[in-house]
């Protein structure tokens, strides 16, 4: 934000012979940040040098994206130090009456220029249309009749606030004089690992916990939440760091308090009491048809949206439901909660277990239908035993027997003939497989994939037998099929496709590779968009490269090959002294032990 006097002088050199005197202030126009405890020790970017070159002859001596950024530094350099721009808005109104005698006023804005100062720089004087987009208004005269030729209906909607990202964030805090640049990527980590925020894309979605926390301590403790007293904080941090207060003293008042204010130790003792947690973990989304409040809430297992006390109906119809992880709380509307609370639960019993008499039900979970064995009550822990239904199994067709069957996964099958190691199959996160022990102590269990599902079920000792005695088969699972193909990216000349990535959807040409954004969508991205998404990422990467006036790109695995053999060159050198002095200290040692 600061320049320094010789770029001053250089820019107020080239308004005056540019542009004319009229276009200079008096004096230099100093910019300062308004946030506190904001850094000023760097010069903002700006042409090089005590006269700064023209844009036209940097455009000679540089490619065209080149030449183009310095053109916008040097715009944005002279405009700061040019005079303000000073004119009038007018706007005109229209009153006119329709054929069903419905009166109607239309109205038009423009803005007359009277001065263009600083805009000198980026439109020409003559252009009837300002930077802002508002046209120059006609010669008219009040009481003039005007001719309607042409009458066109425009809509116009308002669009909420964009959320929040880790940089706009910043710039908030920067604002309100929280936090100092060293202490920001802290707190970015700090939210997000303690799951206040989530990421969709690059915004940060605040969860309920988030909210819960919030509600808490605005209710209870909200002098440490307010603004004010934590950027007074930040100061008299600033002011420990330099030396001005003590920490101590500071600590101990902060803590213990004083004779004008209670410390966190007594306003903790005081209300740790009062402190209602259905209350402060409610936030309420709105009331049903029957009148009945409808809140969120964050819970031992995740969201969850309750309707009154949350206890069942007298016909056992439930009024708790889980939520979505991925569902931001400004999308959960009362019918939406409400939708989630009416749908089928999937809960439904199969009968009684004959061995322990609990009940076996069939439930639908977060990672896909299962089947338990008894209610949560039922056992100690309140962890009964669960195992998943089968990717090709109907939950709703599941009867007692294979209710049953999953239940004893993992199943043991027997003993090895031949050195009586125990053979067990399980339906692991990536699939069915069989585990046989090892004879010798200490070395892993011997494991092989089970073809199917269903075959946990029924595999015999001789058919995990055969797949013992054949090679384990090692690599990667076949790859993903793309979730759309593209057109041909005109930089690297490759076909370029969507696929299913671990953080969504991204777009590839087999090289570079680019997440998709919050406005883009598979169904309707371009070709466009998608090279212009490749491109943006090759240029953060720092991959791309001029030759020959031509654009080019290198991999970053390229990159990397070329750097090795140099660290290693580096380190042979250094070596070569240290063993020149080696033997002159062994020699010293046995002269002293003749002696």
């Amino acid at each position: 934000t600061t320049l320094s006097a010789d770029a001053l002088d250089a820019a107020r050199k080239v308004i005056t012979e540019k542009y004319g005197k009229e276009f200079c202030p008096p004096e230099a126009r100093m910019y300062n940040k308004k946030t506190k405890g904001a850094q000023e020790a760097h010069e903002a970017i700006r042409p090089a040098g005590a006269e700064f070159a023209s844009p036209e002859t940097v455009a000679k001596e540089c490619v065209k994206s080149e030449a183009q950024v310095y053109e916008l530094i040097w715009q944005r350099t002279i405009a700061s130090q040019m005079t303000d721009a000073t004119g009038e808005t007018v706007q005109v109104r229209v009153g006119v009456t329709s054929t069903a005698g419905t009166a109607t006023t239309f109205s038009a804005s423009g803005t007359v220029i009277t001065h263009q100062g600083f805009r000198k720089v980026y439109i020409d004087g003559d252009s009837d249309d300002d930077e802002t987009g508002t046209a120059a208004l006609p010669q008219v005269a009040q009481g003039d009749d005007l001719n309607a030729s042409e009458l066109e209906a425009s809509g116009h909607e308002t669009q909420p606030p964009s959320r929040y990202t880790e940089a706009s964030l910043v710039k908030k805090l920067e604002e309100l004089g929280v936090g100092r640049p060293s202490t920001y990527a802290a707190t970015m980590g700090t939210i997000e690992d303690r799951g206040y925020v989530w990421k969709k894309g690059s915004a940060l979605v605040p969860s309920f916990t988030a909210f819960s926390v919030i509600n808490l301590l605005e209710a209870h403790f909200p002098d440490l939440v307010d603004y004010d007293f934590t950027a007074q904080m930040e100061v008299d941090l600033d002011g420990i760091a330099e030396g001005t207060g003590e920490a101590i003293p500071w600590l101990r008042k902060f803590y213990f308090g004083d004779d004008n204010d209670d410390g966190l130790k007594e306003k903790v003792d005081k209300r740790l009491g009062e402190i209602d947690a259905a209350a402060v973990n409610s936030i309420p989304l709105g009331v049903d048809a029957n009148g009945q409040m409808v809140v969120g809430r964050v819970g031992r297992y995740g969201p969850y949206v309750q309707r009154g006390d949350g206890q069942p109906d007298l016909d056992g119809k439930p009024n708790r439901a889980s939520v979505p992880d991925d569902i931001p709380l400004d999308e959960l509307t009362i019918g939406k909660a409400i939708e989630f609370i009416e749908a089928p639960s999937g809960d439904r019993e199969l009968g009684d277990d004959p061995i322990s008499g609990k009940v076996v039900l069939v439930k639908n979970g977060r990672f896909g239908p299962y089947v338990q064995l008894g209610e949560i009550d039922d056992d100690p822990d309140g962890k009964p035993k669960r195992a998943s239904i089968f990717k090709s199994m109907d939950p709703a067709e599941v009867d007692l027997e294979t209710g049953l069957k999953l239940l004893e996964l993992p199943r043991t099958i027997g003993t090895h003939p031949e050195d009586g190691t125990e053979i067990k199959v399980h339906n692991g996160k990536f699939g069915p497989y069989l585990t046989k022990e090892s004879a010798e102590e200490g070395k892993k269990a011997e494991t092989r994939n089970v073809p199917t599902e269903e075959a946990l079920l029924t595999i015999t000792m001789d058919e995990c037998l055969v797949l013992l005695k054949e090679p384990k088969r090692r690599g990667r699972a076949e790859p993903k099929p793309p979730l759309k193909e593209m057109g041909i990216d005109p930089f690297s000349g490759m076909a370029m496709v969507i696929k299913d990535g671990r953080f969504g959807p991204y777009i590839t040409d087999g090289v570079a590779n680019a997440s998709l954004q919050k406005a883009d969508t598979i169904e309707e991205i371009s070709d466009e968009r998608a090279s212009e998404l490749l491109m943006a990422r090759r240029q953060r990467a720092g991959t791309l490269y001029m030759e020959d006036g031509v654009e080019k790109w290198d991999p970053p695995a390229k990159k990397s090959r070329k750097k090795a053999p140099a660290k290693k060159k580096a380190a042979a050198k250094k070596k070569a002294p240290a063993k020149k002095k080696a033997p002159a200290k062994k020699a010293a040692a046995k002269k002293s032990a003749t002696d």
